[in-house]
């Protein structure tokens, strides 16, 4: 007599299992069997949208400290004392911070999202795989710092990591995107070679003066007069001093950048690099065009917000640059 074979590894449960809980894992298996078995185009689209929302709550958070709004909500994780959501006594501020608050759940749609559609797969695609549980585990972790923030009310050095904390989603997504973008068009390599001892070197410099950039313009932000809300405390530093320190490591990341754009260009680089250093020449000399506007202007909120977007922007332009001439990130 032969044995019947099973379709789904659901059929194959010992009889002495409930019903229920072989309805459950027959649910999980057809689940599972839709699921995609390569990378495609839709799995990159959750990518970038990774990318760009991770981005705009950089935005959003600045939003926030500009109108003064931080403690729009004076309470976390509730909003006032009683109540999750803001009350119309708490006008235009309340709703701006807890709108603030809100965006958290759409990254963590996006990431489950990202996680369910690469499940199927995680075992020949473990980066991108584990890139996608990074992305969802620091949400609430992002989450918990922002309701430090407010119970510190808005301690400077606490809003400076809960921003670079976002910085770091920011990288993460990238490196998350290049990856997806480069099975969905069928490439080999993140990272195509040849790759010279100078391309990593200057791959590695960008992101370390990026990094030091944004360290230092926290410490510029915490000295400035937009604090999230008019008794939050301030670093005290001389503004003009700290802005000075700032702009070092942005003029040696202009250098990096431009004598990396000589480089791929003069050494016949792969197609990518190029244009991860063009869109790098963008991101780091609009960036620091915005920021000596807002300087002289003596920071008028609209430019500054457009300097929080550009810190985004820059951020995914250094780390595609550094992902892509030094290769270190695994595919």
């Amino acid at each position: 007599m032969t044995t019947p074979v099973a379709n789904h590894w659901s059929d194959r449960l010992p009889p002495a299992l409930g019903r229920g809980a072989r309805a459950v894992a027959t649910t999980y298996s057809r689940w599972y069997n839709r699921l995609p078995l390569s990378i495609g185009r839709g799995i990159h689209r959750l990518a970038i949208a990774s990318l760009i929302t991770q981005s705009i709550l950089i935005v959003s958070g600045g939003a926030v400290r500009l109108t003064a709004s931080g403690l729009g909500c004076s309470q976390w994780p509730n909003c006032m004392p009683g109540t999750m959501t803001p009350t119309p006594e708490m006008g235009i501020h309340g709703l701006i911070e807890f709108g603030n608050r809100m965006l958290t759940f759409v990254l963590a749609a996006v990431a489950i999202a990202m996680i369910v559609s690469v499940w199927r797969i995680r075992r020949t695609h473990r980066t991108v795989f584990w890139l996608s549980i990074a992305l969802l585990c620091f949400i609430p972790i992002q989450a918990v710092i922002g309701g430090i923030t407010v119970l510190t009310d808005l301690n400077p050095w606490v809003v400076s990591f809960h921003f670079l904390a976002s910085i770091a989603l920011v990288a993460v997504a990238t490196l998350l995107v290049n990856r997806t973008g480069r099975e969905s068009r069928g490439e080999q390599l993140v990272a195509p070679g040849p790759l010279t001892g100078t391309m990593r070197s200057l791959g590695w410099t960008i992101a370390i003066t990026s990094a030091l950039a944004l360290i230092l313009g926290t410490v510029v932000t915490g000295s400035g007069p937009h604090a999230g809300d008019p008794s939050s405390p301030r670093h005290g530093f001389n503004l003009y001093l700290v802005t000075r320190i700032h702009v070092v490591p942005v003029y040696l990341l202009v250098i990096a950048t431009l004598l990396g754009l000589y480089l791929v260009f003069r050494t016949h680089a792969a197609p990518a690099l190029k244009r991860g250093y063009l869109v790098l020449v963008v991101a780091v000399l609009a960036q620091g065009a915005i920021g000596y506007t807002q300087f002289f202007l003596g920071l008028p909120i609209g430019v500054v917000l457009l300097h929080m977007v550009g810190t985004a922007f820059l951020t995914a332009a250094a780390t595609n640059v550094w992902d892509r001439s030094t290769g270190v990130v695994p595919l």
